[in-house]
């Protein structure tokens, strides 16, 4: 007994030790917030732009009444002065792009809020890392957050929540070395309202801290012809996929979630190396996603994987069955250390008990991290074949 007791000790100090030689504030969990660091706290949003130390709430709503993104408020705040809130959200114009935060040094971006108005399949949000030219994350702001169809559902996951009304919440963890720049593009033709903060850390960024990537794409029924939507390929360099969100609207009846999901990784071509059993299973559900007493698909949502949304016909224009889930591979990683690619089959049920090629249309979000240099993404749909109709 004595002996066991010494070696779970010993082991317990060689953590705690490593914990203590990692810890550098980029890193918070309930097991190290009770520790202090040298990081610096700070936030960007439209009452301090630049995220800088005794900057915020610096609007004045008389002097700046009138300054689009300046003083958007300043009418409400007409009889309190600056510190108030004068300027809580920003306007983003119909074809603009705004750079929603821009921050100079090392360190991690560890959550972000926002409250995106109008259409969100038509604004875009690219993140960029350090000084790169091309984003390592880009897809419209409501498939980013697992609500690509446009109407809100409550999820409720460790990296990502939606909350009532329309709170989008994101807790992926961000690492930049020397600088991080994010960006809203408005597509519509008309001004959306923006309110938004996002947290981060200055601190020291160890070597192996990998960036943060997210891929939008896109299968429709008219370029779907062969029933294998890709996720993500294209993939050089090394890492490790730590989720998918995905859409999948139906075109016919009956089950649709019988494809495979593939990883074909570090060299792997016609024959992938991790392969799955069925849609609803790599989902982290059964059997129809189907509550056996209700006979109805049963919405879920869990710290890593969730069949959040589920939208029923409504007899008349919305005809169409559509769902909405995630996958995040946050206690398995799927590491890869040249290439990745990934798919998943889009197949149904028939008549003799076969199966059904399908044409759904689906859209997907995949995550992972990466060291840079990335590969540049396929360029992002057009308008019109963002839309969801």
């Amino acid at each position: 007994m004595r002996r066991r007791f010494l070696l779970f000790a010993c082991l317990l100090f060689a953590g705690s030790a490593f914990a203590q030689q990692k810890f550098n504030g980029l890193d918070m969990n309930l097991g190290n917030l009770s520790r202090v660091s040298d990081a610096k706290t700070r936030s960007i949003s439209p009452e301090n732009f630049s995220g800088g130390k005794g900057k915020g709430a610096m609007a004045d709503a008389v002097k700046d009444k009138g300054k689009r993104n300046v003083a958007n408020a300043a009418n409400e705040a007409r009889d309190l002065g600056t510190g108030w809130k004068v300027n809580p959200f920003i306007i983003i114009n119909a074809k603009e792009t705004f750079t929603i935060a821009e921050i100079d040094g090392s360190g991690a971006i560890q959550q972000i809020w926002m409250t995106p108005t109008g259409n969100w399949n038509y604004s875009i949000i690219r993140f960029y890392w350090d000084d790169e030219k091309t984003a390592s994350v880009e897809a419209p702001v409501g498939a980013f957050f697992g609500m690509t169809w446009g109407q809100y559902a409550h999820l409720n996951s460790l990296p990502v929540t939606v909350n009532p009304g329309s709170a989008f919440n994101c807790y992926w963890k961000m690492p930049f070395r020397k600088k991080c720049r994010i960006t809203m593009e408005n597509l519509d033709t008309e001004p959306m309202r923006l309110y938004y903060q996002v947290n981060y850390t200055l601190t020291d960024v160890p070597d192996d801290e990998a960036y943060f990537h997210a891929q939008y794409r896109r299968s429709s029924a008219v370029n779907n012809s062969k029933s294998v939507h890709t996720i993500v390929d294209g993939i050089k360099g090394k890492g490790q996929y730590v989720g998918t969100y995905m859409g999948l609207g139906t075109t016919n009846n009956g089950w649709w979630g019988e494809g495979e999901i593939k990883f074909f990784m570090d060299g792997d071509k016609d024959n992938a190396t991790i392969v799955g059993t069925g849609t609803e299973d790599y989902f982290c559900g059964s059997y129809n996603f189907e509550n056996q007493s209700t006979h109805r698909y049963q919405e879920f949502s869990t710290a890593y994987a969730g069949l959040h949304q589920v939208i029923r016909p409504d007899g008349l224009y919305g005809s169409q069955q559509r769902f909405g889930m995630y996958r995040w591979h946050i206690m398995d990683p799927i590491r890869f250390d040249s290439d990745l690619k990934v798919t998943i089959q889009d197949l149904g049920w028939r008549s003799g008990g076969r199966y059904l090629p399908q044409h759904s249309d689906i859209i997907t979000v995949a995550y992972w991290y990466q060291k840079e240099p990335h590969n540049p993404f396929p360029a992002l749909p057009e308008k019109d074949a963002l839309e969801v109709n």
